[in-house]
Parts: structure tokens; C-alpha cells; sequence
């Protein structure tokens, strides 16, 4: 009889880049903590994802279930008005609900992590007793939460500030179609049973959105991305590119934050006549820039006219050694280089995290969905970006002079250099917690009774919790701290040692003089709590008196 696995997890996508990129990332992540991991998706996408694994830490731990595509609906509207992509959809839930009840045989328990559009196709799942759930969102909780927002506008009561936001902003706050109302309010009427969601997000990014968006949605919610830097902080390793990219050896010959990267996604198909705006607005800065110019993936659906792209006559004659045109670009390679100061972008949410990220500053220029609540993030609330596009004049063409008041003020005035410092800043913030095994959300100290029988116990506990990637402060005498600290492996911290008392001339016990003498300084340890979002705090019975109080933390007691 084959063994039964504690925990398998199944990923179901959405089946397109722009959506099922992060979930694979996610999934090698989970993989690399030998979790065995179920990718379904269609047979030509599986390959390719297949083909990016070669030499990735555990890549073993990942299985490919292939979905056969389904034939795209000839009508454009199906019965009762159905779009026909949930007629597309349709048509795998029961191949995605053989699967995951094939899985759920193998596993005390499977975990089923799916896209928000994917919800439908797992519905049924959710009534087996050793599954459970989670939905994944691929855009921002800022863009979510004021779109849940302003479908039911007294959602969260105490929320002035997003109000007041709003009412400065007038126009230029995206209002949503009453179509796209009726789908956020068909998300909030859902029975909802699934046990949580999760998203690409940093909360030192985002603030107070994720927890409104949590309480809103009444669920659970992780924000622990970007998951890019997750999976390299884990695998010790950065991705690499094997062959010679063009654009990386550009970069390599200019000086640092001298190069705007220019780059629309891989859905969007630009005018020609926006094209030749764009590309004078380029030439007329006169900074230096790689271009990604190429077809959106939709671009099949539009007419010939359309989607044929060409360059102002001379243009590539004028800009070269300046500028370089590419249909295809290692995006995050490119935005980490020190030589990019400045993003271009439509703003999706994977662009915006990913330059976030890097430290790169953003001139935003956003197209359709939720990338112009991503613009409001970046420019208005975090203040690392410059509006190209105003969204009150969406479907104006944007003139070549306005480009170039953009460009040359995110790249040359000191107002986009100070753009760059909050960026670079914030970086630093998201590289330092990835570093640490990710997202404080969860930082645990331990407080033990100080007598090395009680002692090691908790330092047991604290090397299995630091080897999950969590941080671990454990507090100790000074020769006590001495000693752990040949034994200690990354991940556990030892801040906060506490002083021996020598001898005592008075009639307490020498463990109370000891205690009482050294409340400060536990009292001082505990404030680790303002560098996550929740404390734990593990401690010996023996120290109850010391460890209460912290409105941030929960204790758990520690009995012997």
C-alpha cells in the first residue's frame, strides 16, 4: 500500500501568464520546503513551466497535472448573458474536481490554493472533509478593498482616510462599471467556504489595506510577496540569465539610474499613432531607455490596421547608442540592475511589485482593470511615482510632450530623486524581512525560567521554529547566551541578554532579585512586537508577571 502524505498542495491558476506566474512561484516556494506541490494547467503551458525548473531546489517536490483545453466558445455571449469566458471555465471543472478528489486519497490533507477567477471550478471541493481551501488574488488589497469599497460603500464604517482620498482625488479616482459592481458583489455574496486568501503584497507596503481587506472579506488574509525575492532568499540564489541578453549588456555600459525601462505588459497593444507619441517623447528627453515594443497577447482579436507596430521613419538612426527597441525583456533582471532609475508601466500589479521591489521609481501609465488603483498607490500613498497618463483623460491619446515632462523629471530633477530614495528605502525594508525568512508577520520570543533544566526545553522549540523561517529572540543570562550561541543555527536571535546579579545581601531569594533587577530589560525584548505584525511570546510559567501587557502579542505558557 503506498504511503499517505501528511499535506499535498494543488495549484489551480488562472490559465494565463499574467495570473498563473505567481502561483508557480508560490509553488516552487512551497516545493523547496519538501512539500509535495500539484501545478494543474494545459499541457502546452505545463511544458513550458516545466522547462524552468531544470536546476531549481526542489523541483522534485513539483508535479505537473496536464488539463486538456476546452474549444473557445464561437458566441460571444452565452445563455442568460454569460461571458464566454466563465463558459470556458465551465468546461474544466470537472476534470480540475477528478483531480484534486484523486490527490485528496493520497494526503491526510490537500491544500487547494486557487485563483480568485478559479473559484467557481473548486466550489464542490470544499465539502470534503481533508480539504481545504485558499483563494489567491493577483492584484493589490488597495485595489480590492476600494473596489469592494464602492460596491457597498458602508462596508467598513471607520475608514475616514480612504473617503478623504477619494474626495481629493475627484475625478481621477477610478469608478467602477456597473457590471464590474454586480462581480464584487457576487464575490461578497459567495458562501465563501474557503478557509483564507493570499497575495502577493508586503504590508509595509500597503499599510492598513490588507487588514481592511481581511475584514471586509471576513477571512483570514496572508500578504507575505513578493514572492520573487521569497523564492531567492530560500534557494540562496538570484535567477540568472544563461544567454546574453542585449538589454543586460546595455545596461552594463551606462552609468547608475541613468536608463528608464519602458514596458506595457503582455496584454496591451499600443495605437501606432500613441506608438509614434511615445517615441518622440523618448527622443525629445533625451535620456537613455530600453523599450519593450511588441503586440499585446490579445493582439489576434484586433484588425490587421491595428496591431501592425512601426517606428517613426529615422528614429532608430537618431537614438542609437541611447536607446535600444526589444520585443522581449527579462523584466525583473532588468529592474534590478543599477543602471535602471526609472519604470514606465502600465502598472500591473506584478510590474508594480516586482520595480517596488528593486527600488525603482515609477512613471505610471495605466490601462484598464485594476492598474489605476496601482497608479493611485504608487503616486499618491507610497510617493514613488509620476502620473504619465491621468485616468480622467484614459481615452485621450498622451501627447509626446507630456512623456517628456515625465521622463525627464523622474530621471533628472530632484523631485524624482527623491522619488527614488523613498523607493530605494522601501526596498531595503522588503529585502531585509525577506532576508529574515520573510514577512515579520509572526516573530517569536521566548522567555524561559533561567536554569538550564527548564532552559533547553524552549531551545529545542526555538531551533524547530527558526527552522521554518521564522524569527526567534530568545532571552538568557549572559553565560548562558555565551554557550547557546556555539550551538545556535541561522534564524534564532539572542538580542537581549540579561545580567547575572553576583552576590546578593538581602533576604529575597537570589532568583527574585534576579527577576526583579532584569524587568526592564524583558520588557525592553518584548517591544520586537513593532517589527511584526504579531508576537507570540513562549515563555516558562515562572516568568507569567513579566510577559503580560503586550497589546500587540499573545503568550503561550511553557510548563515543564
Amino acid at each position: 500500500m503506498a504511503a499517505i502524505n501528511e499535506m499535498i498542495v494543488a495549484m489551480v491558476p488562472f490559465p494565463d501568464y499574467s495570473h498563473l506566474n505567481n502561483l508557480f512561484d508560490l509553488a516552487r516556494f512551497i516545493a523547496s520546503h519538501n512539500i509535495q506541490v500539484h501545478f494543474l494547467c494545459f499541457v502546452d503551458v505545463n511544458r513550458d513551466l516545466e522547462l524552468r525548473l531544470q536546476g531549481s531546489l526542489g523541483v522534485s517536490n513539483i508535479h505537473f497535472e496536464n488539463l486538456l483545453r476546452p474549444s473557445s466558445p464561437t458566441d460571444k455571449v452565452g445563455r442568460d448573458g454569460e461571458p464566454p469566458i466563465l463558459m470556458f471555465l465551465e468546461k474544466l471543472t470537472k476534470p480540475i474536481n477528478e483531480i484534486c478528489v484523486q490527490l485528496s486519497t493520497k494526503a491526510r490533507k490537500l491544500v487547494i490554493i486557487h485563483d480568485l477567477i478559479m473559484s467557481g471550478q473548486v466550489t464542490d471541493l470544499n465539502t470534503l472533509l481533508n480539504i481545504k481551501s485558499y483563494m489567491f488574488h493577483t492584484g493589490s488589497t488597495f485595489s480590492r478593498y476600494s473596489s469592494l469599497k464602492q460596491t457597498i460603500p458602508d462596508i467598513v464604517e471607520d475608514d475616514d482616510d480612504h473617503v478623504k482620498l477619494i474626495k481629493q482625488m475627484q475625478d481621477e479616482f477610478p469608478l467602477l462599471e456597473p457590471h464590474e459592481k454586480y462581480c464584487f458583489q457576487m464575490e461578497l455574496d459567495d458562501d465563501m467556504h474557503y478557509s483564507g486568501e493570499i497575495i502577493n503584497s508586503y504590508r509595509e507596503m500597503e499599510g492598513k489595506y490588507p487588514d481592511l481587506l481581511a475584514k471586509v472579506k471576513g477571512k483570514p488574509l496572508w500578504a507575505f510577496g513578493p514572492f520573487h525575492m521569497l523564492l531567492e532568499s530560500h534557494s540562496n540564489s538570484s535567477r540568472n540569465i544563461t544567454h546574453h541578453d542585449q538589454c543586460l549588456e546595455f545596461l552594463d555600459k551606462q552609468d547608475v539610474n541613468s536608463v528608464i525601462f519602458v514596458s506595457f505588459g503582455s496584454t496591451t497593444t499600443l495605437s501606432q499613432e500613441q506608438v509614434n507619441e511615445l517615441a518622440l517623447g523618448l527622443e525629445q528627453s533625451n535620456h537613455k531607455f530600453i523599450w519593450v515594443l511588441r503586440k499585446g497577447d490579445n493582439a489576434e482579436k484586433l484588425e490587421e490596421k491595428d496591431v501592425k507596430i512601426e517606428l517613426p521613419q529615422g528614429f532608430e538612426e537618431r537614438v542609437e547608442g541611447r536607446g535600444i527597441m526589444v520585443n522581449w525583456a527579462p523584466q525583473l533582471e532588468i529592474l534590478g540592475h543599477s543602471s535602471t532609475g526609472g519604470f514606465m508601466s502600465h502598472c500591473g500589479w506584478n510590474s508594480c511589485i516586482e520595480s517596488i521591489s528593486m527600488g525603482v521609481p515609477i512613471a505610471t501609465w495605466p490601462i484598464h482593470v485594476d492598474q489605476p488603483f496601482n497608479a493611485i498607490l504608487v503616486n499618491n500613498l507610497l510617493k514613488i511615482g509620476i502620473s504619465v497618463k491621468r485616468w480622467s483623460h484614459r481615452d485621450e491619446l498622451i501627447k509626446a510632450s507630456t512623456i517628456e515632462k515625465s521622463v525627464k523629471t523622474l530621471m533628472g530633477t530632484i523631485e524624482g530623486e527623491e522619488m527614488r530614495q523613498r523607493a530605494v528605502e522601501l526596498s531595503k525594508k522588503i529585502k531585509n524581512s525577506v532576508s529574515r525568512g520573510g514577512h515579520n508577520e509572526v516573530s517569536v520570543t521566548m522567555v524561559p525560567f533561567l536554569e538550564y533544566s527548564h532552559l533547553n526545553q524552549l531551545f529545542v522549540l526555538a531551533h524547530f521554529i527558526a527552522s521554518h523561517n521564522r524569527p526567534v529572540h530568545l532571552l538568557c543570562l549572559v553565560d548562558q547566551s555565551q554557550s547557546l550561541k556555539q550551538r545556535v543555527q541561522d534564524g534564532l536571535k539572542l538580542p537581549s541578554e540579561i545580567d547575572d546579579t553576583g552576590d546578593v545581601d538581602n533576604d529575597l531569594p537570589l532568583i527574585a532579585v534576579l527577576l526583579e533587577k532584569n524587568t526592564g530589560v524583558i520588557r525592553q525584548s518584548l517591544e520586537l512586537s513593532t517589527n511584526a505584525k504579531r508576537l507570540v511570546i513562549i515563555h516558562a510559567n515562572l516568568m507569567r508577571t513579566l510577559c503580560g501587557g503586550s497589546e500587540e502579542g499573545r503568550a503561550f505558557v511553557h510548563k515543564r
